[in-house]
């Protein structure tokens, strides 16, 4: 197993085979990034309201990367597995125009920074016309999380694909692992947007973001290895509620929140008969009766996100 490094400044800002990789590894090597917040570092610590009316929004939701991982075909999968998320001393949430679930109720701009000390991150707020200190629990994750995909062109970074991308799911903390489908040889690995901390959904369309210095270990796992329902990304992870309960969960990303929500339930039923023997029947009401449909992302348009969590305690060794 080799160590690798990615400079904070190798980034991209699409999903693209045509990208050429800034890193070339074996199957099984760890990698180190250093990713500058989502806004590519146009929103510092000391900035004000001002800076986000001036923010250029065509270089944000940045990537690190990608990496070239020998021996990833199409049709395989990426296992990455979470091992270190480390947030800066500092983050930001803001309100952008036109952006949001409901950004046509909140035109105007806002913008609250976030000190981050000791596992919590504390703003001051506004109630009843006196300034108050919030503070919540930090739970770093990355934003963003994906491959290239194989269709040709230049991809968005805002929204999430089937190989991953814009996921915002706050369940892939340190810890967790990722199954991510493989479009392209090679893989073409890359993330960014890093999260101090995030509700299901990231309904305004922000989360406290921060830089992030994060290390995975990547993985190729062969086709004849995973299961056939992969509709989109699958997780591990250990870090949800409640508290120490691990999950195994499947995603659902289409354009209609309906179909997003049967895909993750597809890719669920999939995954309990390839690799547990479920019968179908057995499946379909397993899925109902013990695991939980979270909306994920419904903000990074064009795309929805939905991920059906089934608690790992209430399945058979496979």
């Amino acid at each position: 197993m080799s160590i690798h490094s990615v400079r904070r400044s190798q980034t991209h800002l699409s999903w693209s085979k045509s990208v050429p990789p800034v890193l070339t590894i074996a199957s099984g090597d760890v990698v180190s990034f250093d990713c500058l917040d989502a806004s590519n570092g146009q929103i510092t610590a000391s900035s004000g309201v001002a800076d986000i009316l001036v923010a250029k929004l065509a270089v944000m939701d940045q990537v690190n990367g990608p990496i070239y991982v020998q021996g990833a075909k199409v049709g395989d999968v990426l296992k990455v597995e979470l091992m270190e998320l480390t947030p800066a001393e500092w983050g930001w949430s803001a309100l952008f125009p036109g952006f949001g679930l409901l950004a046509d109720e909140f035109e105007g701009t806002a913008l609250k920074l976030w000190s981050i000390q000791d596992g919590v991150a504390t703003t001051t707020m506004r109630l009843r016309g006196s300034d108050v200190a919030v503070s919540v629990p930090v739970k770093p994750f990355m934003g963003e999380v994906g491959l290239a995909r194989g269709a040709e062109g230049h991809w968005s970074t805002i929204p999430p694909y089937r190989t991953g991308g814009n996921m915002d799911t706050k369940h892939l903390t340190k810890g967790s692992t990722v199954y991510l489908p493989i479009e392209v040889d090679g893989a073409l690995f890359a993330i960014g947007d890093g999260h101090a901390a995030q509700g299901d959904g990231e309904v305004c369309g922000t989360a406290i973001e921060t830089p992030m210095r994060v290390t995975v270990r990547l993985t190729v796992l062969p086709a004849s290895n995973t299961p056939p329902s992969m509709l989109a990304p699958h997780y591990e992870s250990t870090n949800s509620v409640p508290v120490g309960e691990a999950y195994y969960t499947t995603m659902g990303i289409a354009t209609d929140l309906r179909e997003a929500a049967r895909d993750a339930v597809r890719g669920m039923f999939g995954y309990l008969v390839s690799q547990h023997g479920f019968e179908r029947e057995d499946a379909y009401i397993l899925c109902s009766v013990a695991a939980d449909l979270r909306l994920h992302e419904v903000v990074d348009m064009p795309n929805y996100l939905v991920g059906m969590m089934m608690p790992k305690s209430v399945l058979p060794v496979p």
